[in-house]
């Protein structure tokens, strides 16, 4: 199982819209036949305005995931037009502990 999260830090004021815009992502996504996630919204600390994750069952199924991310211009422009809202951004891709050789 590989999980990718995405974090968004909005600029200041900026948080509605960050979460706005990960919604029309998440909208296309879907219209590309792809696993929504889910989208988490902080609540308390000092976090991610904005979180996003979703769960693969292979490498494989990652990597056609993220090729057909990059091979749309919507998507492409989604993420162009989320950076614009963003002072940081991170992506973090984890694999079930169990299921990684030893480090």
């Amino acid at each position: 199982m590989i999980v990718e999260a995405t974090n968004y830090f909005a600029k200041e004021g900026q948080a509605a819209e960050v979460l706005a815009q990960r919604r029309r992502a998440t909208e296309i996504r879907l219209k590309l036949g792809l696993e929504p996630g889910r989208i988490l919204v902080r609540l308390e600390g000092t976090g991610p305005d904005v979180r996003w994750e979703c769960s693969f069952p292979s490498q494989e199924a990652y990597d056609a995931d993220r090729a057909a991310r990059a091979a749309s211009l919507d998507f492409e422009a989604a993420r162009k037009q989320m950076h614009t809202l963003l002072d940081r951004f991170e992506r973090h891709v984890s694999v079930e502990d169990g299921h990684f050789p030893s480090l």
